[in-house]
C-alpha cells in the first residue's frame, strides 16, 4: 500500500508554532533546526581495534523510535538503507549484509512493505590494507540514508556517522558494548538450505516454492511462514499460502507481481519462519537464504495454487474492481478537504464568484478546463509510475516529489501565484483560473491550468481512501489502473464541476464586489506557507547549502516579479514594459540558476564534531587536523565553505593527505568553543586551524580565505 512520503500537513505544522509561542516560532523561522529523528544512527564496531590486513567489522545501528522502521534491501514500498563509505586509502568495504526481515502492517492489518523495527545492527565487513602501521589510529567515516515511515506517513533520514579505533599488532578483542550484538546478528542472517531440498515452479499467475526436509532430519515445521523475494517478481503484499503437503514436504503459493519479468529463470529471496529452520539446540535460522531453477509449472501444482486463488480472492475489496472505484472516486473527492488542496481551493472558489451571472455556456467550459486538467495531470502521474516501475523503481503516490529539481520548481511556482495574489505583479485574474479581465480563451487556459496545480499539490496527500486505491491501482493491469486514476481525478474535480453545471449553485456564493481583492490577498498566505513548506523538505533533501541557496534563488525569482510589477505595469510606455520583461526574465533565470539543486562533489568534505580529546587522539595518531570554527549566522563563514572548500584543488589535497576535517559550530552559544577560541585570543568566528604532523603547535589562518591560504598551510 502505497503512502505519502511528505505528509507533515502545514495548517498543523502552523497551529502547532502558533501554540507553542513566540520563541518556537523564532526558532523555527530563524534556527531552521529539525526535529529529533525518530530513528538514531551510529557507527559500532564487533572488535575494540584494528589488526593490519585482517578483516573488520563493522555494523551501521539504528534505533527507531516505536512504531518508526525502516527497509530491507527490497522495500516493496520505500527505498532500503543506504551506506556511503569515506575511508583512508587501502580499505575496501564489503555490502550490507541484511538480516532476516519482517512484513510491516499498518492498524489495518495490510501490508505496507519489508523490514525494520526495533534496534537494529546491518554489519558490514570491512578490510584494512596490511601495512597499516601499530599504534596509529583510524577514523572511518561514511553517510547512512534512510527512509523512516510510519505505517500513514514516511521521512527520508540521514546521517553523518563516525568510527574511530587504534591498529594494535595483537588481534583484537570484542568491543565490550556492541561486540556480542553485532555476532549474535551475524549468527542469525539468512543461510543457505543445507539439506533442505528447494523447488519452484511458475503456474500461471502463481509461483510454487516447495521444501523437503533432509531424510531422517526430523527439524520443526516452519511456523507462520513468510516468503520476502529480493526482486520485483514475486507480489510482497498479497496472501501467500502454505501447505504441508506430507511429512516434511512443504509447499508455498507464492503470486507473481504484475511487473514479474517473464524472463526470470530464478526465485531469489529469504523465506522466514518464527520458528527455525535449523535442528533445535543449535542457533536458531529464522531466514533461509533461497536461490533455484525457476521450472514451468507441471500438474503437481494445481492444488496449491487452487487454494492460493481462492485465498487471494478474500483479500479483494469487496465488489472487485467496482468497489476500488468507488473507493478512488471519494478518495478523490476528499481530496479537496485536504490542507495540500485548500490554496488552489480558495483560488478556484474566488473564480466562480467572478463568473456568477455570466453565460452558462462560459461557466461550465471553465469547470470541465479545469477537469481535464485534473484528469491529464492524473494520466499523466498514472503513465509515470507504470512506466519507472515496469524499469523496477519502488514508487508511489507523490513519487515526484522525491526529486530536489521538481520541488524547487513547484516552490517557484507557488511563490509566483502568491506574488500575483499579493498584487506584486498583475497577468489578469484568468492566470489563477479566475477568468476575470481576460478574454474567455485565456480564461480556460487559466482554469485548465489551475486543474493540473491542484493535482499537483495533491499529492503529498492521503486523504482516507486514496492509499488503498492507488495500492489496488499500481497492482491492477494498465487498462484498469488507468480507470481508477481517472475516477480518483473525477472525484476530485466533481465540486467544481457541480458548481458549473448549475447556476443555481454558482450564485449561492457571495456576489463580486470590493470584498474580493482583500480575499484574494488573504489566499496569497497559504501559498507563501505551501512554498515554505517546500523549501523545508528541500532542506531535508539537499542539507543545509541546498537549502540556503534554494532561499537566496526564491529571493531572486521575487525581485524579478517585482521588477516586472513596476516596470511592465498596464498603461506603462512600451519600451520601459519591454525592459520589464527583459529584467523579469532575467532574474528570473538568475534564480532558477542559484537557486537549482546540484548534486554533491564526490569528494567533498566531511566534517566531524569538534573536541579537545578528538583532536588529542588525531594529533597523537599523526593525522593532519584542519578545525573550522564557524556558524550558520556568519556570512563570512558560508563564503569560506564556497569558495575554499568547494574547491576541487583543495578537495583533492584534504583527500589526497587524508586529513582530518574537524568543525565547532558556533550557531547556539556554546560555552566549550567560545572558552576554545578565548584561548587562542579570538571572540568571533570564521577562526580556522591547522595541525600538521610532527608540529606541537597549529596554524592559525586569516578570516578571510583563498584556496592558496588553505593549500600554503598544508605545505602543498
Amino acid at each position: 500500500m502505497f503512502r505519502s512520503l511528505f505528509p507533515r500537513l502545514l495548517p498543523s505544522a502552523l497551529l502547532a508554532l502558533v501554540l507553542a509561542g513566540p520563541g518556537a516560532v523564532r526558532a523555527a523561522l530563524f534556527e531552521l533546526k529539525p526535529p529529533p529523528s525518530p530513528v538514531k544512527a551510529e557507527l559500532v564496531a564487533a572488535e575494540a581495534s584494528v589488526q593490519p590486513g585482517r578483516a573488520f567489522t563493522v555494523a551501521l545501528r539504528l534505533d527507531h523510535q516505536t512504531p518508526w522502521h525502516t527497509y530491507w534491501k527490497y522495500a516493496g514500498t520505500g527505498y532500503p538503507t543506504k551506506l556511503t563509505w569515506d575511508l583512508p586509502p587501502g580499505w575496501t568495504a564489503g555490502p550490507i549484509q541484511w538480516p532476516t526481515p519482517n512484513k510491516l502492517v499498518d492498524a489495518q492489518g495490510v501490508i505496507t512493505g519489508n523490514g525494520y523495527e526495533g534496534v537494529l545492527y546491518l554489519p558490514v565487513i570491512l578490510t584494512p590494507p596490511a601495512d597499516l602501521k601499530a599504534g596509529d589510529t583510524v577514523t572511518l567515516k561514511a553517510k547512512a540514508e534512510w527512509l523512516m515511515c510510519l505505517p500513514d506517513q514516511c521521512d527520508p533520514g540521514e546521517a553523518q556517522v563516525a568510527l574511530t579505533r587504534p591498529v594494535l599488532a595483537e588481534p583484537p578483542a570484542p568491543d565490550p558494548a556492541h561486540g556480542a550484538a553485532i555476532t549474535a546478528t551475524l549468527a542469525a542472517l539468512p543461510r543457505d538450505p543445507g539439506g533442505w531440498q528447494v523447488q519452484a515452479e511458475r503456474a500461471g499467475k502463481m509461483v510454487v516454492l516447495r521444501l523437503t526436509a533432509p531424510p531422517g532430519a526430523n527439524l520443526p515445521a516452519p511456523v507462520r511462514p513468510w516468503f520476502f523475494p529480493d526482486q520485483e517478481f514475486v507480489q510482497f503484499d498479497k496472501p501467500q499460502v502454505f501447505r504441508e503437503e506430507g511429512p516434511g514436504v512443504y509447499a508455498f503459493a507464492l503470486p507473481l507481481s504484475p511487473f514479474a519479468d517473464a524472463g526470470t529463470k530464478r526465485l531469489t529471496g529469504v523465506l522466514r519462519t518464527e520458528g527455525s529452520w535449523a535442528a533445535t539446540g543449535g542457533t536458531p535460522l529464522t531466514g533461509l537464504l533461497i536461490d533455484t531453477p525457476l521450472a514451468e509449472g507441471s500438474g503437481l501444482s494445481v492444488s496449491i495454487v487452487n487454494s492460493a486463488t481462492a485465498e487471494s480472492a478474500v483479500a479483494v475489496p469487496v465488489g472487485g474492481l467496482a468497489g476500488t472505484l468507488v473507493l478512488a472516486f471519494f478518495g478523490g473527492l476528499i481530496l479537496n478537504l485536504m490542507p495540500c488542496v485548500f490554496p488552489v481551493l480558495g483560488i478556484k472558489i474566488l473564480g466562480f464568484v467572478h463568473q456568477a451571472g455570466a453565460d452558462r455556456r462560459k461557466v461550465v467550459g471553465h469547470g470541465l478546463a479545469f477537469t481535464a486538467g485534473v484528469l491529464l495531470s492524473f494520466w499523466a502521474l498514472a503513465g509515470a509510475l507504470a512506466a519507472l516501475r515496469q524499469g523496477g523503481a519502488q514508487l508511489g503516490w507523490g513519487f515526484q516529489l522525491q526529486s530536489p529539481v521538481f520541488v524547487f520548481g513547484l516552490a517557484v511556482v507557488m511563490l509566483g501565484f502568491a506574488l500575483n495574489l499579493s498584487g506584486v505583479f498583475e497577468l489578469g485574474l484568468g492566470a489563477t483560473a479566475a477568468g476575470g479581465g481576460l478574454s474567455a480563451r485565456q480564461g480556460l487556459v487559466g482554469s485548465f491550468f489551475t486543474g493540473v496545480l491542484a493535482t499537483v499539490v495533491a499529492t503529498p496527500c492521503s486523504a482516507p481512501l486514496v492509499g488503498t486505491a492507488l495500492g489496488a491501482a499500481l497492482a491492477l493491469p494498465e487498462g484498469q489502473s488507468l480507470l481508477v486514476f481517472t475516477v480518483m481525478g473525477l472525484g476530485l474535480s466533481t465540486p467544481y464541476l457541480v458548481l458549473s453545471a448549475f447556476p443555481g449553485a454558482v450564485k449561492w456564493l457571495p456576489r463580486p464586489g470590493a470584498w474580493m481583492e482583500t480575499f484574494k490577498q488573504l489566499m496569497a498566505f497559504p501559498l507563501y506557507a505551501t512554498t515554505g513548506y517546500l523549501v523545508w523538505v528541500l532542506g531535508g533533501q539537499m542539507g543545509a547549502d541546498g537549502l540556503l541557496n534554494a532561499i537566496f534563488g526564491l529571493t531572486a525569482v521575487a525581485m524579478a516579479a517585482w521588477a516586472y510589477g513596476r516596470l511592465a505595469a498596464p498603461g506603462s510606455r512600451p519600451g520601459r514594459a519591454r525592459f520589464g520583461v527583459v529584467t523579469g526574465l532575467a532574474l528570473l533565470a538568475f534564480g532558477g540558476w542559484l537557486g537549482w539543486p546540484r548534486a554533491a562533489a564526490p569528494d567533498a568534505i566531511t566534517w566531524e564534531p569538534w573536541s579537545t580529546e578528538r583532536v588529542a587522539q588525531l594529533h597523537a595518531g599523526g593525522r593532519t587536523i584542519y578545525l573550522d570554527f564557524t556558524a550558520r549566522w556568519c556570512a563570512t563563514c558560508q563564503a569560506n565553505k564556497k569558495l575554499v572548500f568547494g574547491s576541487t584543488e583543495v578537495r583533492r589535497a584534504f583527500h589526497d593527505r587524508n586529513v582530518a576535517t574537524l568543525e565547532a559550530d558556533w550557531t547556539n552559544q556554546d560555552p566549550k568553543i567560545a572558552a576554545e577560541l578565548a584561548r587562542w585570543g579570538r571572540a568571533a568566528v570564521p577562526f580556522n586551524l591547522v595541525w600538521l604532523p610532527g608540529e606541537s603547535e597549529p596554524k592559525p589562518l586569516p578570516a578571510v580565505l583563498t584556496p592558496g591560504i588553505v593549500l600554503e598551510a598544508l605545505g602543498k
